[in-house]
């Protein structure tokens, strides 16, 4: 299957910058910046575009940390994939933000809220792989099945953690 998408997590201190975005998917929540690739492109240059056009940051490539993928199948149908970035910065004055922009709020988000377990305004897969993004140095596989919208089942590499639906 080819990727189609990329994400980028913004790092400075314990903040990440997110984006609360206007449309599908993950409407109305806060998630990385990023999105589908384009015909012909890279992922490490369609995400240095897409953080580009999401946030007017115009980062050389050797700032973005490949992480590994991120995919996922919903209601007994692999749909998607996408490749994740990390970019640590260290200029508190980099981003001012809160910003409004096309499309939706960009905000400095600290990891603790991000990964907080009672925290639903983040995109819902974001609290399982967030963690081994930020802290594991080498590439890792995250996968997720997902039933009638509710994550039933997260693998991390080779790990399978079954997911209790309430």
């Amino acid at each position: 299957m080819d990727i189609g998408y990329t994400i980028c997590f913004i790092k400075r201190d314990e903040e990440v910058l997110l984006l609360n975005r206007n449309s599908p998917p993950v409407q109305g929540m806060w998630n990385g910046v990023g999105g589908k690739m384009e015909e012909g492109e890279s992922p490490l240059s369609s995400v240095q575009r897409e953080v580009a056009e999401e946030t007017d940051l115009f980062l050389e490539e050797h700032l973005f940390e490949y992480k590994g993928t991120i995919s996922w199948a919903i209601d007994g149908e692999r749909s998607g994939e996408m490749e994740a970035f990390i970019v640590r910065v260290d200029d508190n004055e980099l981003y001012p933000a809160p910003a409004e922009i096309d499309e939706g709020i960009l905000a400095w988000k600290n990891v603790s809220w991000i990964l907080a377990a009672d925290n639903h305004g983040v995109s819902p897969m974001i609290p399982y792989y967030l963690h081994t993004l930020l802290n594991v140095k080498q590439e890792v596989h995250h996968h997720f099945t997902i039933h009638h919208g509710k994550i039933i089942e997260y693998v991390k590499g080779e790990e399978r953690k079954h997911v209790v639906v309430p």
